[in-house]
């Protein structure tokens, strides 16, 4: 397993003190975040002076019900060819729920949710994984999530959980070690036992972070600094396998770049102090693909349902499944909620500008009957349109503004061809120019 060394997520904000940085051996980039044809020169320059990149995929959602599609396999492949990288990222997490093989509409979280750990949820993640494998020019890492809720009836521990789907797939692992302690503090899980049952010898590599705890919740921001029991779990893993190598993830108010320097540096010693002696465990190698296994329809199909019944409840108000703890899972839509209006307002910044202080009670409020169905920028578009729709904002000015701006972003489509959407687009179009 290659050695990567000690280093930082790449993230366009701190590109130039990245670069700076004394001893950095490795970035790691949001893979949907970049564009093949058209590399950000900061990465163009850390490439040329050796210094590995790897994509880190967030939307191919492996541990959902439906098969990986192709088209964002296809991205990931290619990204991970313009960076030249030794291997590619994702999560073991569901990101969507819903569509063609529930019958149901298609419904996006916006975020990492947790697969449920049971036999059903192994046999699809696994084959899954094996599609993604096969699709990758490049070996595959899957990562470990932070979860605010847990599923009822689990049948394993993560360590038997992941141990499995290496033991099955030859995959290798991204363990995020502040994910460990997320869990310890939000599910009552024992970061040294996951660390015990797991198989270390297949990491590829470890991610370090940062966040907060608030009303009895470990929030996993990626705006904190690294908090000392994280630096304990890293040290315990460490003590007991060399991972190839460690990552500080910070994504959102970034400190000064000599604090981040010191904080990597931290990182860098604990790993180095808490590094095993002989004995350590080989790296396990690597299983074939195989074959679809014919019985996971039937487990997809189960799986798909109650992910759907799930996010549904998350983003669309339907009621609590059956043993899911309700106050959790209201923490969880309030917390999706206000990610989602956090990353449009990031991705629409022209919104919360024409809007002023009202656009995040607007959007909230939006956002608890109008479930995000087509990621965030179509999110965006429908939005505003709703208020526009709704004869908001009140002020004259403002809702001028806010119609020009959807209608330049909005741009032309074709046309549907049922009678009946025609005739509504056609509305819309009317009440939005009026």
């Amino acid at each position: 397993m290659e050695r990567l060394g000690t280093g930082i997520g790449w993230r366009p904000e701190i590109a130039g003190a990245v670069e700076r940085m004394p001893g950095l051996d490795w970035v790691e980039v949001v893979a949907e975040n970049v564009c093949p044809g058209h590399l950000p020169e900061s990465l163009v320059r850390l490439r040329e002076r050796g210094v590995t990149v790897v994509p880190h995929g967030v939307s191919l959602g492996l541990g959902g019900a439906d098969r990986p599609d192709e088209a964002r396999l296809a991205a990931l492949a290619e990204r991970a060819e313009a960076l030249g990288a030794p291997l590619v990222t994702e999560h073991i997490a569901f990101v969507r729920a819903g569509g063609v093989l529930t019958a149901s509409p298609l419904l996006e979280a916006g975020h990492l949710l947790p697969a449920p750990r049971t036999r059903d949820a192994l046999r699809v993640l696994c084959e899954n994984v094996r599609i993604a494998q096969d699709a990758l020019p490049v070996p595959l890492a899957v990562e470990n999530i932070a979860a605010l809720i847990s599923w009822p009836g689990e049948e394993m521990t993560e360590g038997q959980f992941l141990y499995e789907l290496v033991e099955r797939t030859g995959v290798r692992l991204l363990i995020d070690v502040a994910n460990l302690h997320t869990n310890h503090v939000n599910r009552g899980e024992d970061p040294a036992k996951a660390l015990d049952e797991l198989p270390v010898e297949a990491i590829a590599y470890v991610h370090v972070a940062g966040g907060y705890e608030r009303d009895g919740v470990w929030h996993d921001s990626h705006a904190h600094p690294v908090p000392p029991p994280v630096l304990d779990i890293l040290a315990d893993l460490a003590s007991r396998t060399a991972p190839p190598g460690v990552l500080l993830e910070r994504d959102e108010n970034f400190p000064e770049p000599a604090e981040l320097e010191r904080e990597l540096a931290v990182v860098r010693e604990t790993v180095e102090k808490a590094a095993p002696g002989p004995g350590t465990r080989t790296p396990l190698a690597t299983a074939a693909s195989g074959r679809p296994d014919p019985a996971t329809e039937a487990a997809r199909q189960r799986l798909g349902l109650a992910q759907a019944a799930l996010l549904s409840c998350l983003v669309a108000g339907t009621p609590v499944p059956e043993g899911f703890d309700r106050v959790r899972l209201g923490v969880q839509a309030r917390a999706l909620a206000a990610k989602r209006a956090g990353v449009v307002a990031k991705v629409a910044p022209e919104l919360p500008g024409i809007l002023g202080e009202g656009y995040r009670s607007a959007f909230l409020g939006y956002a608890q009957r109008h479930p995000m169905t087509g990621g965030y920028r179509r999110d965006a578009l429908d939005f505003a349109e709703h208020l526009l729709l709704t004869g908001r904002p009140e002020d004259h000015e403002a809702r001028r503004r806010l119609r020009a701006w959807w209608l330049e972003r909005s741009g032309p489509t074709p046309p549907p061809r049922h009678p009946a959407a025609r005739v509504l687009r056609a509305t819309r179009r009317v009440l939005l120019r009026s």
